[in-house]
């Protein structure tokens, strides 16, 4: 398919192109240079330092010290010479006309005591840490421009799963930190941010403000977060002014273009034409079934792909700018950020605004408060439109009439259907519509009053203020979406969802360090938070006008609905006390003990209340003195940690049961009235408690090379029991469900991530690569009451949560096929053939037909998964490109499934382009197609939508370029990038990208599109049509003053 390029994207690359090429064109003048020679050595040890970097400043001139520390270079009499390593601070020395400088460098102690955030204002040097905690910085994140933190983290830590659900424009994703354990409660992690609990959608936040992300994955990491941090811990820190800082004014940009990553593979007019005849055909040869042949709009020459009219060149661009300064005494700093993006599909678009502020400020000596305020509104608009219209339009119809007009439907055999293209939506904008507006501000305000007479002591008051609004409103005007009605009314239904929630937190800390070898940090806390929700939504029909759309919906000719299960208030609260103690000797041994206690108000009377341990160890053998002599390891450490967690993420009145609706009949009889009634539709539960999960955690951190290679290796187990769960009662109940605690899961897996510098700045070359590889291995240990399966959900025990309940498809079936007429009754060559799993008899003849006992459990779970990333630099040039891959498991392909394979020849206008059987074509992958009561289609058609899931995929490259010289500095310029990006560009592995040349991640929900059953779960990710996956494009600038 052609790329689609709009004028505006033209004139966009173009103006970038040659603001490129004039900037990368400007020469520096160069002064006199002599020559220098020189050696760097280590401070204090007075060791030759070989691989230091020496860069002349303001300039792309450098070299690197030899074996010896010795270097030598010509530079200008007055300049100044840059030097850096890695593990060392940086020195900047002035020639002065010297011959020859000797430097010396000192150790960078925070670059080898670097810290990460391990919850409630506490930091470890990431030495001490002892319990799973994977972190990265908001630079590197930015590496990957993006709409939100989940596209930028996506298989960049290991055992963190980001699983894309829709691709839509600001869409995010689905999170799984070490899998799943729970089966109805809530597996999505904790999300902090600065501090607090974070109630907003993890794409009300801003990319461009966030200075770390670091994730608690084991329980002794997660404990201290009680049973919100159940299912893992995000921590989110955004940037701050820092002590001393000058003011610093930021712009960080990008425009870009985005096109289709390839066309859904639907076969074009001559294909379907001679499908049909084949259908045809096959109706013939069998004597029965009936077909349908062109309708009055088809005719076999002509040839319409109705993806092309649809997609369009969508667009996406990003401005942001901040500025941060810090004093002696305070800090502020402040950002407004703008995002937009309009996806390939007309109409389809989401813009975010955000807004930022942090301050911090000391009164006197001992007394310090400030607050975090992030907001941000979000548009998105065009959900309504998706592109299953343009894949089941049949390319044998034209959408333009005699004249050239546009159609308003097209005439198929047994039905009409609506003609869309991207003219006729766009037409349609304002009487065919779908937008949702969130706005959302997350506050923090802080006080912290220090002890004058216990150096460390500290008292810290936190409360964090949440509000965001979600307004939602659909229309569809007269006639719109109907192909044979222009008159059908119209309707429209409008929805509100508003959250609010408050936490107040008292945090009482001790941090010192003893005789230099003794650090001790204590921490207490009592917090209470509550939460409230309200959400209604509302249904009209046939509005007097379309230029109502979804308001004054009271003035609706038709019916009005407002359906009680679409109404929801619940308010819920939490109260803790909790108490964490972390020591380490010597940077030698380490120790860190939580001890937290929550009271839900979920739960019942006896059991709101659970306190739970954690514990874990460390042990850096680098720093024992029989390893001083082995100076290649600089980090050698061995962790062990045991935790406990719960989780209590249900329904606020699960204890309560539930009433539902149900109509009756109301009045004398013949009158046609009918009135509400209710009855009980779930039980309560007065004994409801705690979701219990056990965890080990045994990990390995080492660092060799002077910080050159650095890794970590973690194996880990959880066993979770009293699993929260609906349990589903008999008909004669009276009552479908109540929730209890029944129910066992266990986790375990291992995880790996290695980073390093593999060439460090030789002749101003420098090659860095990170790599990550994780799996896990979850497993349903028992249900209720000894229960061994629960088909309706696909639950089976002694197998992994998510599965896929159906036949194993072998093949098809062929002329003269063994014990055909025994396992098929009635079935032909070319139908689907699946595995039998019964009995035979004596005579080696299966004793029954294939039926619905044959069904086995399919692996969905991949084997294994991770990422890797790597970083090219020249001098001022920079390339980064970020990947991933996956091994094993299934991807669910609706194009492939029961509902997109041409079986009926009714209702149904293209197919998907697959290699199918006929008498001719006996080695075909897909099934012979039929007619309308062949009796063999479109049996075991669900069996075609599974792939394996192996994926080998390029996320991005950046190519970049860091502009130097005297010219940035008389300009106030500290920082010049430009770079160009290409996102989504390229799949070097995957199965099922070979056979149907798409993006082999998941786009969607199993209730979006329907790929197997009806019965598929929501839980299993699938490859969509709610939307195509995009390649990206982007050029952008970073800008510091």
């Amino acid at each position: 398919m052609i790329t689609r390029l709009s004028n505006y994207s033209y004139r966009l690359l173009k103006f970038y192109a040659i603001s490129c090429l004039l900037v990368f064109g400007s020469l520096v003048a160069v002064a006199q240079d002599v020559k220098i020679s020189g050696k760097v050595v280590e401070e204090g040890s007075g060791e030759p330092l070989p691989g230091v970097s020496i860069l002349v400043k303001g300039t792309a001139t450098g070299v690197v010290t030899d074996f010896d520390g010795a270097y030598s270079i010509s530079v200008p009499a007055d300049a100044t010479l840059i030097y850096s390593f890695i593990g060392y601070l940086k020195q900047e020395v002035s020639v002065n006309g010297r011959s020859v400088v000797d430097v010396s460098l000192p150790l960078d102690v925070q670059a080898l005591e670097e810290v990460v955030v391990v919850g409630y204002g506490a930091v470890q040097r990431k030495e001490a840490v002892t319990g799973s905690v994977a972190s990265i910085g908001g630079d590197e994140m930015r590496e990957v421009p993006s709409a939100n933190i989940t596209d930028a983290l996506q298989g960049r830590l290991p055992g963190v799963d980001m699983t894309q659900t829709s691709s839509r424009p600001g869409a995010t994703m689905q999170i799984r930190i070490r899998g799943t354990r729970s089966l109805s409660a809530s597996n999505d992690p904790l999300v902090v941010l600065d501090g607090i609990p974070f109630a907003g959608s993890i794409s009300d936040i801003d990319p461009n403000s966030i200075k770390s992300v670091d994730i608690l994955k084991d329980a002794s990491a997660t404990a201290i977060y009680g049973s919100r941090g159940a299912n893992g811990v995000i921590l989110v820190t955004t940037k701050r002014g820092r002590k001393g800082q000058e003011a610093v004014v930021s712009y960080n940009a990008f425009h870009g273009v985005k096109t289709l990553f390839s066309d859904y593979p639907m076969m074009d007019g001559p294909e379907f034409a001679a499908m049909r005849a084949e259908a045809i055909r096959t109706v013939d040869e069998l004597g029965r079934g009936a077909t349908y042949p062109n309708s009055s709009d088809e005719f076999d020459d002509i040839n319409t792909d109705w993806q092309d009219l649809l997609y369009q060149t969508g667009k996406v661009m990003s401005h942001d700018v901040s500025v941060a300064k810090g004093s002696e005494t305070g800090n502020y700093s402040f950002g407004l950020g703008y995002y937009k993006d309009e996806g390939v599909v007309p109409t389809n678009q989401y813009s975010r605004f955000s807004l930022r502020a942090a301050v911090d400020q000391n009164v006197g000596e001992y007394f310090r408060f400030g607050l975090t305020s992030n907001n941000s509104y979000g548009v998105t608009e065009g959900n309504q439109v998706g592109v299953a219209d343009a894949l089941g339009s049949s390319p044998l119809s034209s959408p333009y009439d005699d004249q050239g007009n546009l159609k308003r439907a097209s005439q198929a055999s047994q039905d009409i259907y609506k003609v869309w293209t991207k003219e006729s939506i766009e037409d349609a904008q304002d009487v065919w519509l779908s937008e949702t507006k969130t706005f959302g501000t997350y506050n923090n305000i802080y006080g912290e009053v220090e002890a004058p007479w216990v150096k460390g002591l500290k008292y810290r008051l936190n409360l964090g203020m949440n509000y965001r609004n979600s307004q939602g409103g659909s229309f569809t005007g007269i006639g719109v979406t109907s192909a044979s009605d222009p008159n059908a009314p119209s309707s429209a239904s409008i929805s509100s969802a508003v959250t609010t929630s408050w936490v107040v937190e008292n945090i009482l800390s001790y941090d010192r360090t003893f005789a230099e070898k003794h650090s001790l940090n204590i921490l207490a806390l009592y917090s209470n938070q509550q939460e409230k929700y309200n959400s209604s939504r509302i249904v009209a029909n046939d509005l007097p006008a379309d230029h109502f759309q979804y308001y004054n919906l009271g003035y609706a000719e038709g019916e009005i609905i407002i359906n009680p299960d679409e109404q929801n208030y619940s308010v819920w609260g939490l109260r803790s006390w909790m108490g964490r103690l972390m020591y380490a000797y010597d940077n030698r041994y380490m120790l860190s003990a939580t001890l937290r206690s929550d009271g839900s108000s979920r739960l019942s009377p006896g059991n709101k209340w659970h306190t739970y341990p954690a514990v874990s160890a460390g042990w850096n053998i680098a720093n024992e003195s029989f390893m001083q002599g082995v100076s290649q390891i600089n980090m050698l450490k061995l962790r062990v940690g045991y935790g406990e967690t719960s989780n209590q993420a249900i329904d606020p009145y699960s204890t309560l049961g539930r009433l539902g609706t149900r109509f009756y009949n109301f009045g004398d009889n013949g009158d046609e009235s009918y009135s509400t009634g209710y009855i009980l539709s779930e039980l309560p539960n007065t004994d409801l408690g705690w979701e219990y999960t056990q965890t080990w955690n045994f990990g390995l951190d080492f660092g060799l090379f002077q910080g050159r290679l650095n890794g970590t290796v973690e194996y880990y187990k959880q066993h979770t029991k009293d699993i929260l769960l609906s349990v589903d009662l008999p008909s004669t109940a009276g009552v479908g469900s109540f929730v209890s605690n029944v129910g066992e899961t266990e986790n375990k897996g291992i995880e790996l991530s290695l980073s390093g510098v593999i060439i460090d700045n030789l002749d101003g070359f420098t090659w860095e690569a990170g790599f990550n590889l994780y799996a896990n291995r979850n497993e349903l240990v028992s249900l209720t009451s000894g229960q061994e399966e629960n088909v309706g959900n696909w639950w089976f025990v002694g197998q992994p949560i998510n599965v896929i309940y159906d036949y194993k498809r072998t093949g098809l079936w062929q002329e003269g096929d063994e014990h055909m007429d025994i396992l098929e009754p009635g079935g032909n060559p070319g139908m689907v053939k699946v595995e039998y799993t019964g009995e035979y008899n004596s005579d080696g003849t299966p004793v029954r037909p294939i039926g619905a006992e044959d069904r086995q459990v399919l692996n969905f779970n991949p084997d294994w998964q991770g990422g890797f990333n790597t970083r090219l630099s020249y001098k001022g040039i920079d390339l980064s490109i970020v990947g991933a891959f996956k091994k094993g498991g299934t991807v669910i392909s609706t194009l492939y499934g029961t509902s997109s394979y041409l079986n009926l020849l009714s209702g149904r206008h293209n197919n998907v382009d697959v290699d199918y059987w006929t008498p001719e074509n006996t080695d075909a992958k897909y099934p012979r197609p039929g007619g309308l009561t062949a009796g063999d289609n479109p049996k075991y058609g669900s069996t075609l939508a599974y792939f394996d899931a192996s994926y080998l995929k390029i996320r991005t490259i950046s190519l970049g370029y860091n502009f130097g010289g005297n010219w940035l500095d008389k300009a106030g310029i500290s920082k010049l990038r430009v770079y160009a990006t290409a996102q989504n560009p390229l799949v070097m592995f995957s199965p099922y990208h070979k056979e149907s040349g798409m993006d082999p991640e998941s786009n969607s929900y199993g209730d979006e599109n329907q790929a197997v059953t009806t019965d598929i779960q929501e839980r299993l990710p699938v490859i969509g049509t709610n939307a195509p996956a995009t390649r990206t494009y982007l050029l952008g600038i970073n800008l510091t003053f």
